[in-house]
């Protein structure tokens, strides 16, 4: 019993030590991405909207040689980036990924140019293969989880039989290396390393610094006890509850949904989800090998399960749309982004899933119940379940690439430079889609000095619409950039861009350029 309550008070310490976690996502840098500069920043800061930690920060300078002289410091929300000194002239790139509070990366980069633009590119995106495998571990670790662990609960606590164990000895054979790969692969991720960098402490190191190396370490806590709760020992019940319930602890110690805030109802709310998914999914196997093989006792096994698979669903249904609704904040975000998408592909193998549940409840059981020749119509049917609980787990994985829309911030403005020998003129167009636009006009001279001038004036025009030229007057700002504020542009297409700067009574400097304006 001291084993047990042990084992116990571990998994609720580590499980409820976390603090509060969400997502991060950048909101402000200075200087602004694409800005023309005449001399080099001192620093670069990249503000946050949480508190973040550095994973890593490279700079490329103008002249494309990749710089290990920035000095990265880091203070709640904002990373400032020390530039060196000697930086040439031309385009320099910051590349960053940073570490949010629910342990996953936020990767981005930073353009700006010293003088006259050149070539310099931001560094590739991650490789899709490292991406691959981190989906593959996540899929492993569900299987361990709700097929594994819910299967010894199934057998323990329902079945009160060994029977049909075979399917979640093997899923917790799949899970626990999972788990341990999940956070290797993480640290990569995190670092941005290569997969031979697994063979050193770094990606460890930073992983389990993360909130997701904790709860791992309950996932694999719950799976190692769920292994033991297999042997015929006095306590195996003890053990399958304890089991379980890990699995709802280390879903709720990390992650978008269960971070999300208010976080007093969504972390209670994944840990629910998560014990009625272990539940259902984990009873899939062992009630199938039951069918294969039927007995007198076979039944009343189903009988039980069924009434507890009826409390299972409506705590999933209750909890999985107050999830939906925090996550996705707008109905439209369903269909608008990629999270979106996943949910939706989610809600619909859920829907078979549920039809299917229904049907072995409401005929194949009772059929079940009137003769025994009815075991292999509903095994047929709960092995069909099985193959959409998988295809579930595969699609919520993909969740691990994808920012919920709670999450994601304004995008960053549209940038247009134009320049002549004479002039340079940067462009900022905010949110740079069809609806009102705000424009940020930066003049400078041919060497990239500022550009006084007494008056400026932005003319759009779009032909191929027969949009007329639209003139507006720009006021300069106390940041020393001239706006234009709340610009109507009614269409998507290719805007004629032309700003006309007043020097001096006698002298006007003209700069053209097309713009690209896209849908909201």
């Amino acid at each position: 019993m001291r084993l047990l309550a042990a084992l116990a008070t571990l998994l609720l310490a580590v499980g409820f030590a976390t603090g509060a976690l969400a997502h991060a996502a950048l909101v402000a840098v200075e200087p602004v991405s694409g800005s023309m500069l005449a001399v080099a920043p001192k620093a670069v800061e990249l503000r946050f909207n949480e508190a973040v930690t550095p994973g890593a920060i490279r700079l490329i300078d103008g002249a494309g040689r990749a710089r290990d002289d920035a000095r990265v410091n880091a203070s709640g929300e904002t990373i400032s980036i020390a530039m060196p000194p000697d930086l040439p002239r031309g385009t320099a790139v910051v590349s960053y990924r940073v570490i949010s509070q629910d342990g996953h990366p936020v990767a981005g980069s930073v353009i700006f140019s010293i003088g006259m633009p050149t070539g310099t590119q931001p560094p590739a995106s991650a490789d899709g293969g490292l991406n691959a495998l981190i989906w593959l571990a996540r899929v492993g670790l569900y299987v361990g989880l709700f097929v594994g662990v819910g299967g010894v609960f199934f057998a323990r606590w329902i079945a009160w039989s060994m029977t049909g164990m075979t399917v979640p000895r093997v899923a917790l054979a799949v899970g626990l290396p999972s788990a341990v790969s999940s956070l290797g692969v993480l640290g990569l991720d995190l670092l941005g390393l290569p997969l031979a960098a697994l063979a050193t402490a770094a990606p460890w190191k930073v992983a389990f610094a993360t909130s997701a190396g904790p709860a791992l370490l309950v996932a694999i806590a719950a799976m190692l006890i769920a292994l033991l709760a297999l042997r015929s020992a006095w306590y195996a019940r003890a053990l399958a509850i304890i089991a379980l319930i890990g699995v709802g602890l280390s879903l709720a110690m990390t992650g978008h949904a269960a971070t999300a805030p208010p976080e007093a109802l969504t972390r209670p709310a994944i840990f629910l989800h998560g014990l009625g998914v272990t539940i259902w999914i984990g009873a899939l196997a062992p009630l199938a090998a039951l069918m294969s093989k039927p007995t007198v006792a076979t039944l009343p096994i189903v009988n039980r399960f069924s009434r507890i698979a009826a409390l299972a669903v409506g705590v999933l249904a209750l909890t999985g749309l107050g999830l939906a609704i925090v996550q996705l904040e707008k109905p439209v975000a369903l269909v608008e982004t990629r999270y979106g998408a996943i949910l939706a592909t989610k809600l619909s193998l859920v829907i078979g899933l549920l039809a299917l549940a229904a049907l072995n409840r409401f005929r194949l059981t009772p059929a079940l119940a009137r003769d025994a020749t009815g075991a292999p119509a509903l095994r047929r049917s709960i092995v069909l379940e099985s193959v959409i609980a998988l295809a579930i787990l595969a699609v919520v994985a993909g969740w691990r690439f994808t920012p919920p829309p709670r999450t994601i911030v304004p995008d960053t403005p549209l940038a247009i430079h134009i320049h002549t020998d004479k002039a340079m003129f940067q462009v900022l167009v905010s949110p740079g889609k069809v609806g009102l636009d705000d424009f940020v006009l930066q003049l400078m001279t041919g060497d990239a000095a500022p550009l006084v001038a007494k008056e400026v004036t932005l003319t759009l025009s779009l032909p191929e619409r027969g949009i007329e030229p639209i003139e507006r007057d720009a006021a300069l700002g106390p940041d020393g950039y001239w706006h234009v504020r709340k610009v109507e542009l009614p269409f998507a297409g290719r805007w004629h861009v032309r700003i006309d700067a007043l020097v001096t009574d006698f002298e006007k400097v003209t700069l053209e350029d097309d713009l690209d304006v896209v849908a909201p």
